[in-house]
């Protein structure tokens, strides 16, 4: 169950990755440095079904990873075991499920239900997806684990970095400038920071387990 769990996990990070750049290649008008994802599911894009199908399948997949999270976790802390398995179960249901059956209509003047349970789930699940460094390093220092814990941290202040950078380029005013004109490229780079803790925690885990116990390595 435990390795089963842990493939699902890996699956959903590569395949939630990978949904815009692959989706992309079959949607001529998508402009990956300057569109942000969710607009791959817009109401009119050709590849619109198969994204709102790819986001609750990643959703999904996330989901199921969610008992590998706390089998690690839970020897070491019960709280970050919770708060690793609550970190991954919002965005995978509110930013990934949430998104394939609840898709935005940008040429709407005014949301709608769709529109509203999309946006709140999406904001909801991405502060999980968010916070899922923070809830890592406070498992890796329960452990002890002072490296691991640092490369958590740096990972986070890289996703607050190009949040930040995502958020200046959403002002319209900046948007005519160079750095700030590229809306999708940050987006993406700032989620690529939040992608690779979890990339990051799967290697250390499974690394760590194939290596012989040690009553040292729980505190």
């Amino acid at each position: 169950m435990k390795q089963f769990s842990r493939i699902c996990l890996l699956i959903g990070v590569i395949s939630d990755f990978l949904t815009p750049y692959v989706l992309g290649l079959f949607d001529p008008t998508v402009n990956q440095f300057k569109d942000v994802m969710s607009l791959i599911g817009d109401v009119g894009s050709p590849v619109r079904t198969a994204f709102l199908i790819w986001s609750v399948v990643a959703g999904s997949f996330y989901c199921l990873g969610l008992p590998y999270l706390y089998q690690v976790a839970r020897p070491v802390s019960k709280v970050a075991a919770w708060l690793l398995v609550l970190s991954i179960a919002l965005y995978g249901v509110g930013d990934c499920i949430f998104t394939g059956l609840f898709s935005v209509d940008t040429h709407e003047a005014t949301w709608n239900f769709s529109t509203w349970v999309h946006n709140v789930g999406s904001g909801v699940g991405y502060t999980g997806f968010f916070v899922f460094p923070l809830c890592a390093a406070l498992f890796t220092k329960r452990k002890p684990n002072i490296q691991q814990t640092r490369v958590y941290l740096g990972f986070f202040g890289l996703s607050v970095l190009f949040a930040l950078v995502y958020a200046f380029a959403r002002i319209p005013a900046l948007q005519q400038t160079v750095i700030f004109g590229q809306l999708g490229l940050w987006q993406r780079v700032s989620f690529l920071f939040n992608y690779f803790p979890i990339l990051y925690f799967i290697w250390q885990e499974n690394s760590r387990q194939k290596k012989p116990f040690s009553k040292s390595m729980v505190k």
